[in-house]
């Protein structure tokens, strides 16, 4: 099975890269555009989806703009089967999102598999109607077989500016055995952080390409890297918290 999860993240990491490869430089293109003009990036997602923003924030080697959108509720340590029954509610996002600073111009990162639940795409609608330009990341294929949960029926992917397939199989396991009536062994945690810095090193190039100095933080554990990282983050101090 050590074999067989390997080989097939991989085939999905290069199905991604073959399929979404336009879609990704689209997105690189928006995001670096955002940032020349002192934007910033937000991502929000329900669950396990959350973990994935995260995976970019305040991170060595990534980008200091990133603000991913933190409500408790819809994250596991307050409860797992609690946040699952929160990112299915109807008009939920709003009580969270009406407070966020979310600016014309800025990036909006909805991250959800399924993409069939509420709370992903009303964060998604909610952004645009603030300015942002948005990007879903989503498997098709997952989204498209399951009914919607929003009251409109729609799923994330009806919702976004930009929609990247992470080409995940529905259900989130790439895994079986002809002892279980299940599959098992996720991989959109895997390939969604893949997509995400991908996408973000494209635009982290794009930006040097048009001599910009792409804002991007260097390890802390590296002698000397507190002078430049201090410098990035006062000059984002009004937008993220760190």
């Amino acid at each position: 099975m050590i074999t067989s999860y390997f080989s097939r993240v991989k085939d999905l990491l290069e199905e991604v890269e073959r399929k979404e490869t336009p879609v990704l430089e689209t997105g690189a293109t928006k995001l670096a555009g955002a940032l020349a003009n002192g934007n910033i990036i937000h991502l929000f997602g329900c669950g396990h989806s959350h973990e994935l923003t995260e995976e970019v924030y305040y991170r060595a080697g990534g980008l200091v703009p990133i603000h991913p959108i933190f409500h408790e509720p819809l994250m596991l340590h307050e409860g797992a089967v609690r946040s699952s029954e929160f990112e299915r509610k109807n008009d939920y996002a709003e009580t969270f999102m009406k407070d966020e600073d979310i600016r014309p111009g800025d990036i909006m990162l909805v991250i959800s598999t399924s993409g069939r639940n509420p709370v992903p795409v009303d964060v998604a609608l909610l952004a645009q109607a603030k300015g942002a330009y948005t990007i879903a990341l989503t498997s098709k294929a997952y989204s498209e077989s399951q009914p919607s949960r929003h009251k409109d029926g729609l799923r994330l992917l009806d919702a976004a500016d930009l929609v990247i397939d992470n080409h995940v199989p529905p259900g989130d396991a790439l895994l079986e055995h002809e002892r279980m009536d299940v599959k098992f062994a996720p991989g959109s945690t895997i390939v969604g952080a893949a997509i995400i810095h991908s996408m973000f090193s494209q635009g982290i190039a794009e930006l040097a390409d048009q001599g910009i100095d792409p804002p991007v933080l260097l390890s802390g554990n590296i002698d000397g890297a507190d002078e430049h990282n201090q410098r990035l983050l006062k000059q984002y101090q009004d937008r993220i918290q760190l």
